[in-house]
């Protein structure tokens, strides 16, 4: 199996935001060449993995868009307002280091002018990314309106095993996927691995990766919210931990998955003696929810990865969760469905 960390590494070392996604896609280009019979880009900008095989088609989405910002105007003092790109926690950006497409290093700061009573008043507007720039002039050297950035930390691991990072959603996800598709051995299911674009947007890539496809079965792999932090107070009922295994999603607020696939799965991890949870996410999307409603309709389910502090630049993963749901993508994709 391919490296995980390592894999996730130089994916996020390449991150762009949703709609500029090429950078990414040609970093899993490299290490996807080697484990699929054909690999293409549609018009939305997905990248499609297919390995051929005799029967029923299975897509396997993955999303490797990120959240991030866009520069919308240039102050007089040279600060840079955006908007953002996908969702984010307003509270937990000023003080962040950032990174422009252009290379261009920036952090992000609040108005002095904002009185605010608790980290969760921080009024998205009043943020804005500082380059160092000393007038306006001097910032529109470097960047100008519809310039995007991203969260600039990189990876940590931690002794026990975990991975503090932004970007785990959905890179994470990508470099699962990546690594089951390299312990892929034969499949009589003709599959297509989807590392769709603009999912933090709108789930809008694998839904027209499912219209063209047109798969008889879609699993998707995606981070997922714990209930084990108090970071997450509005979801503290959710029965997700980190470091017990994958999740298989039940039901988010954007799809009920179909039984046959959550059945499937279930039937997948233990007969490969693969430890994992059941996720019922009481907020939230996937491209799970994108193939469900695409053309005609697709049986539909989700592979998560358990996530703490998700879209900030401090997410939580840990590498055996990772691990065990490229085990389950490569044991459901070697089932014939």
């Amino acid at each position: 199996m391919l490296d995980f960390f390592e894999t996730f590494k130089a994916l996020k070392e390449a991150a762009l935001p949703s709609g500029i996604e090429g950078a990414q896609a040609e970093v899993i280009k490299k290490y996807a060449k080697d484990f699929c019979d054909e690999i293409y880009t549609d018009r939305i900008g997905n990248l499609i993995c297919r390995k051929r095989g005799e029967g029923k088609k299975l897509m396997m989405p993955a999303h490797m868009d990120v959240i991030g910002f866009m520069a919308t105007c240039i102050d007089e003092r040279g600060f840079i307002r955006f908007a953002a790109v996908g969702g984010h926690r307003a509270y937990a950006l000023p003080g962040t280091p950032v990174r422009f497409e252009n290379g261009v290093c920036g952090c992000i700061g609040c108005d002095n002018e904002t009185d605010v009573s608790s980290l969760s008043d921080v009024p998205a507007t009043d943020l804005y990314i500082d380059i160092g720039a000393a007038s306006k002039s001097d910032a529109e050297e470097h960047i100008t309106p519809g310039t995007c950035a991203v969260f600039a930390a990189a990876p940590e691991k931690t002794a026990d095993g975990s991975i503090i990072t932004p970007y785990a959603d959905n890179l994470a996800g990508c470099a699962a996927l990546l690594c089951a598709m390299s312990e892929i051995k034969f499949s009589q299911n003709d599959l297509y691995f989807v590392f769709s674009a603009q999912e933090e947007v709108g789930c809008r890539g694998a839904k027209v990766a499912a219209n063209a496809i047109r798969p008889d079965m879609g699993i998707a792999v995606d981070l997922t919210l714990t209930g084990d932090s108090p970071a997450e107070r509005d979801n503290k009922r959710m029965a997700v931990s980190l470091g017990l295994g994958p999740a298989i999603k039940i039901r988010d607020s954007s799809l009920i998955c179909d039984r046959p696939v959550v059945d499937f799965l279930r039937k997948c991890a233990e007969e490969s003696g693969i430890k994992y949870q059941n996720e019922v996410l009481p907020a939230g999307g996937t491209d799970g929810s994108a193939m469900q409603r695409s053309q005609g309709g697709v049986l539909s389910g989700v592979v998560s990865i358990p996530g703490r502090n998700i879209h900030t630049p401090g997410e939580i993963i840990r590498e055996s969760d990772a691990l065990g749901a490229a085990r389950l993508l490569a044991a459901a994709a070697q089932t014939e469905i």
